[in-house]
């Protein structure tokens, strides 16, 4: 039986309705649950979202993509790049169709972030669709192959790595929030939605 990576409640600061999510890793259920988490959330009134990605070392990256797909609106949203090495060209992974919400979103990350949840928060943050609060991630973007010797050992090879919309090595460099701690809604609302209109795609966030 497969675990389910969501759980999620409604708090109230004040006047703001805000629907937490906290996301565990990155299973066969985790993009079904996320979507049903944002749909009660919202349903019961939340304004905003706040996604917790702190100590969540991944799992299954084609669900961090689905995942990102929630909150991307497609197809020029870019969900993450794949490099392969000079014999072989980039893959460009892109958004499918309009979002499930377009709440503004918070995502909480701590330095044990990694993989697939670095994949979902460098494609939010890339994208100013979100803004990242908390530590520096773990840094953990390659792709790699594993091979079964005739001595019953194994080989790992690696054959390629993940990169965010913007161009960042996930593996060397992890990726970096915006900010420390938690920023105002008023903060948020500038980074999500005045900031594409002042700056271009690529120096945005």
């Amino acid at each position: 039986m497969i675990a389910n990576p969501v759980s999620f409640d409604l708090r109230r600061e004040g006047k703001r309705s805000i629907g937490y999510i906290r996301l565990s890793s990155f299973n066969a259920l985790a993009q079904q649950e996320v979507s049903k988490a944002i749909k009660d959330l919202e349903g019961r009134g939340a304004g905003e979202l706040v996604l917790d990605l702190r100590d969540n070392r991944g799992g299954l990256v084609t669900t961090g993509v689905e995942v990102a797909r929630l909150f991307l609106d497609g197809p020029d949203s870019t969900v993450v790049i794949t490099k392969g090495g000079a014999a072989r060209p980039d893959d460009r992974v892109v958004a499918s169709g309009p979002p499930l919400t377009k709440a503004p979103l918070t995502v909480l990350v701590n330095e044990h972030t990694a993989s697939a949840s670095e994949i979902l928060a460098g494609a939010l943050k890339d994208n100013c669709r979100a803004v990242l609060v908390g530590n520096q991630t773990y840094g953990k973007g390659l792709i790699q192959s594993v091979y079964e010797l005739s001595d019953s050992s194994g080989l790992v090879i690696t054959v390629g790595r993940y990169v965010t919309p913007a161009g960042i090595n996930i593996d060397r460099d992890g990726i970096k929030p915006n900010f420390s701690r938690k920023p105002s809604s008023q903060s948020i609302s500038r980074w999500v939605y005045i900031m594409p209109l002042e700056v271009p795609r690529s120096c945005r966030c």
